[in-house]
């Protein structure tokens, strides 16, 4: 149990991500480091939680996910590590484990108050709590030696679906590096109409090179989740389109 993988909003201008790759080879130099992603929206949660949702369940039984996009790093927010049937994370107890955590089975979660490092400043909690404490996880730790226990986590409000009758009310909950947008819609009823912007869908595309360059078009992404696209180009910018917009779907 020595894979660490890395999920943060750091980017690579500023040596936060190397930092932690530092501290955590200084504890356990047979770790295997992996970067999911550093390019995470400065300060979205929401986006960070769809990225983890969609990659973690890639990765060998026992990897050591450290996610920190952390918004409220200082405040009273706890860090926590969890500990589930297949995997560990570290993370901040922000609601950034929600989407993950609803398809694996909890076991222990703890909030951190042991091996971290010794400092002065409450801002880098990524260098000085998380990568500790997943460094000496990744060494065999038993998870309880962390910290206090706790009987649960921050869950994000508002990533699910409503239904009213007929009637689904959904949202766009991120865009991708092309300008797709990602909703929080996973499934779909045979036949429906997807409304957006005084446009109607009533039909998956198979490709993102199917569909018309002047209209929204649907298809089933590798996120996990239903997306709007437009062929070659970024529905982002075609359709000024905004997160947290909503979408409405007839069936």
């Amino acid at each position: 149990m020595s894979l660490v993988a890395l999920l943060t909003d750091f980017g690579l201008k500023d040596g936060f991500v190397g930092s932690m790759k530092g501290v955590i080879l200084s504890i356990n130099q047979h770790a295997t480091i992996v970067d999911i992603s550093h390019d995470i929206t400065s300060f979205d949660v929401v986006e960070a939680s769809v990225i983890l949702n969609a990659t973690y369940r890639y990765f060998p039984s026992g990897t050591i996910f450290v996610c920190v996009v952390d918004p409220g790093v200082g405040t009273e927010r706890k860090p926590i590590a969890v500990k589930t049937k297949d995997y560990y994370f570290v993370a901040p107890d922000n609601g950034l484990l929600t989407l993950t955590l609803k398809n694996q089975p909890v076991e222990k979660i703890v909030h951190i108050k042991n091996y971290t490092l010794k400092t002065d400043v409450n801002t880098f909690h990524g260098r000085d709590i998380f990568a500790p404490a997943a460094a000496y996880l990744s060494k065999g730790l038993d998870i309880t030696l962390l910290g206090d226990q706790l009987k649960d986590y921050k869950k994000l409000p508002d990533l699910e679906p409503t239904v009213e009758k007929n009637l689904i009310k959904g949202k766009i909950l991120m865009f991708d590096k092309f300008g797709n947008a990602i909703t929080n819609i996973s499934i779909l009823p045979e036949k429906f109409k997807l409304h957006y912007k005084g446009y109607t869908i009533h039909e998956i595309k198979n490709n993102f090179l199917e569909g018309d360059k002047d209209r929204p078009n649907l298809i089933k992404g590798s996120f996990g989740f239903y997306e709007l696209f437009i062929p070659m180009d970024s529905f982002k910018e075609r359709f000024n389109a905004k997160k947290y917009e909503e979408i409405l779907i007839e069936y």
